[in-house]
């Protein structure tokens, strides 16, 4: 059975007098690509902003390999294990692909912003960069500046930069966004390898990417889940292709 890393029972986010998720219980286990779907509004970020410490719960509780995380920030819960990566490409264009992933790992160091250590000596943090850049599918890439990359690279250089702080759980928001059918098969077997070893919440709107690739998809509708199962049952779910695909849409699921 998969090991349960991240779970949230009945997350609550209210904006004002809107909820933006409500009563939300999702569970990531290793091994699992998990997807979430639905349209803008649904309230998709917003999990992941939870899940991730960027927002606070208004009501509910996150566990992490069982503990309570709830209160717990950003920062911290990277720490343990739970990296994420953002709708808009977020690295250092100015630096070269291997430099990025490097200033990735580095903050794993236990003494990450020692000023009189140069970081090129530090081997491990070295190593750890290289292998990100592998396990990204950008081995031999590290000395291309970053705004030179293609964009499907960027967003692979991202993963890779979440990759190198070591974590249990990737929770990837919409990582296929913009990208050409070449670009998207290639992150699709990503997504894959990744989740060999991680447990992975994918955030994505390309149905056909979700359903070659996720183990279980959740679908969200006004800030609450519509419904939770196996892409088979995601697929024959009359309520799914009525909200969600639209009659022209049904023929692809």
């Amino acid at each position: 059975m998969a090991e349960a890393l991240l779970s949230a029972a009945g997350a609550t986010r209210h904006f004002g007098g809107l909820a933006a998720v409500n009563n939300v219980s999702i569970e990531l286990q290793r091994g699992q690509l998990h997807a979430v779907l639905g349209p803008n509004g649904a309230g998709k970020s917003t999990l992941i902003n939870l899940l991730s410490g960027d927002l606070p719960l208004s009501a509910g509780t996150i566990r992490y390999k069982g503990r309570d995380i709830s209160a717990l920030s950003m920062d911290r819960r990277s720490r343990m294990g739970v990296g994420r990566s953002y709708q808009k490409t977020n690295i250092f264009p100015s630096f070269t692909a291997f430099e990025n992933c490097r200033l990735a790992a580095q903050s794993r160091d236990a003494r990450p912003f020692n000023i009189f250590a140069n970081a090129l000596h530090n081997r491990a943090v070295s190593a750890a960069a290289e292998r990100a850049l592998e396990q990204a599918g950008l081995a031999g890439r590290g000395e291309i500046v970053a705004a030179t990359l293609s964009h499907g690279e960027q967003r692979q250089l991202e993963i890779a930069m979440v990759l190198a702080t070591d974590p249990d759980v990737l929770l990837l928001d919409e990582p296929l966004a913009g990208m050409g059918a070449e670009e998207s098969a290639r992150m699709v077997e990503l997504l894959r390898k990744l989740a060999a070893d991680h447990a992975v919440m994918l955030v994505e709107h390309d149905m056909d990417a979700v359903f070659a690739v996720a183990d279980r998809i959740t679908v969200m509708a006004n800030g609450q889940v519509l419904e939770s199962g196996l892409p088979e049952q995601i697929r024959a779910s009359a309520a799914v292709k009525q909200v969600y695909l639209g009659e022209d849409e049904e023929r692809h699921v």
